[in-house]
């Protein structure tokens, strides 16, 4: 026998075991030498020695490990490089955008901008490395008859970035520069998937008229998406050839599908990636999001400030004061009622309350209130999801309250408090008994420490207590079994 190459693999696999003390690796250490026992005993018989059966085996084995390997650690920040399209003429507006999300030294990733930011420089550690994009116009002038002008600049950021940065890579994930990432989350919900197939996961448009002139089956690029490698790895190889088939489409989200769907490659749905194609107020449709992990919110710029007397850098500040203490639950409904006053508690996670004086069914409450206008008014219905329109019935009308804090009350409890953000100026709800919810100026809810698993079900919740006349008392929980929320 080969005794040297056997301790030398002996000393590799005991090394790699003691460092993970895993049961993976084990198992792999302990079949490995099996087989490599058993390798070695037919290449010593005469018929097997020149075998190519022997050689495709140690081959395929290597493989399945490496790959066995791969799907069952688990996936992680360092997995994920991120290519942010940005130009230098809006960088100054945008970058506390990306430096509330941005983790230095921890994210992997670049900002791509168009021309060198010399007004920009020294540039900030606070924000990602920055890259300049190739100068393709000679390569691409008779195909630049899209919408937007940088298009084809934009479609190429994944050719650029793939380029970059592929070692230890499993993931890839393209944002705008005036998008937020919640990290933890987008972590979580790619490690769902197997890197090593074609996936291209993100979301399409709230609105239905953004979605017909682009397509219902395209992730959005402000939302952001993101390619396995393994898709990548296979997409980048023709990139360029594919662009110059697509010269009229109008952005780069449409061309990149256009070319992921010639490698016979869908869009895998994910709730939330947020494109925010609607304009005006979104507090409706934020307080009451999907039953999904948030994972990113675009057009901050363009709508109005999500909190109440602040602007907007202050509001995105704010909102991430939740995230960085528990990212699971933030914008999560959660419904409860106080039936002795006929009172409905919807909670939106880190961002908002509302009391009802009725008791609402879920399937009313989890309906948006239009607060906001879609992106384009070109189609009806507007938007690719149920709304309820604003109300001045006292009945429908909700009591408002806004998140205003976040604390680790002890070792498996979190509180936040939310403040009423003005008055109803309405008469009280009549027909469910004249309880009136005026004197109600705060909401402290309860929750467990624990991240949240996004699998099933909502979470359950109880009014537990009222301090005085104005505060409520709200302890969120997971819901027992055949528990209906009504």
């Amino acid at each position: 026998m080969k005794m040297v190459e056997f301790t030398v693999l002996q000393t590799k696999l005991k090394s790699l075991f003691d460092k993970t003390g895993g049961v993976l690796f084990k198992s792999l250490l302990i079949t490995g030498l099996a087989f490599y026992l058993l390798l070695i005993f037919f290449a010593n018989q005469p018929c097997c020695q020149s075998s190519e059966l022997l050689t495709s085996l140690r081959h395929r084995w290597v493989w399945n490990a490496r790959r066995s390997f791969s799907v069952a650690s688990a996936t992680n920040i360092s997995h994920i490089v991120f290519g942010v399209t940005g130009s230098t003429n809006t960088w100054r507006s945008r970058r506390h955008y990306i430096e509330e999300w941005w983790q230095p030294n921890i994210t992997r990733g670049f900002v791509w901008l168009d021309r060198i930011p010399s007004e920009y420089l020294p540039w900030s550690p606070s924000s990602p490395p920055y890259h300049v994009s190739a100068d393709t116009a000679g390569e691409f002038k008779d195909y630049s008859r899209h919408g937007m002008p940088h298009a084809i600049r934009m479609t190429r950021v994944i050719l650029e970035t793939f380029k970059e940065a592929n070692e230890n890579v499993r993931w890839y994930v393209i944002t705008d520069d005036d998008t937020v990432v919640i990290v933890d989350n987008l972590v979580e919900v790619v490690g769902r998937y197997d890197h090593n197939k074609y996936y291209y996961i993100g979301g399409n448009s709230e609105s239905i008229g953004a979605n017909y002139e682009n397509s219902f089956e395209m992730a959005f690029g402000g939302g952001g998406y993101a390619l396995s490698f393994s898709l990548v790895q296979a997409l980048v190889i023709n990139l360029d050839e594919c662009i110059k088939r697509y010269p009229t489409l109008y952005g780069s989200d449409h061309v990149l599908q256009s070319c992921i769907l010639e490698l016979g490659v869908s869009l895998t749905h994910e709730k939330g990636f947020h494109q925010i194609d609607l304009v005006r107020n979104i507090w409706g449709f934020l307080s009451a999001h999907p039953q999904a992990p948030l994972i990113s919110l675009h057009h901050i710029d363009v709508v109005e400030p999500i909190f109440p007397s602040m602007d907007r850098h202050q509001s995105l500040e704010h909102l991430m004061k939740g995230a960085e203490v528990d990212s699971s639950r933030l914008l999560q409904q959660v419904i409860c009622y106080h039936k002795k006053s006929n009172w409905s508690f919807s909670i939106s996670w880190g961002y908002s309350a509302q009391i009802y004086e009725k008791i609402h069914p879920p399937s009313f409450l989890q309906k948006p209130l239009q607060t906001f206008l879609p992106w384009s008014n070109r189609a009806r219905p507007g938007f690719m999801f149920n709304t309820r329109p604003l109300s001045n019935d006292p009945c429908e009308a909700p009591h408002v309250f806004f998140f205003r804090s976040v604390e680790r009350a002890n070792r498996t409890q979190v509180i936040t408090n939310y403040s009423r953000s003005s008055p109803r100026k309405l008469p009280t709800c009549l027909s469910s008994g004249n309880h009136s919810a005026d004197s109600i100026s705060e909401i402290r809810v309860l929750s467990p420490v624990k991240r949240l698993n996004w699998v099933g079900r909502r979470e359950c919740c109880d009014i537990v207590r009222f301090h005085g006349f104005n505060v409520a008392e709200v302890r969120v929980r997971g819901c027992r079994n055949d528990e209906i929320v009504a």
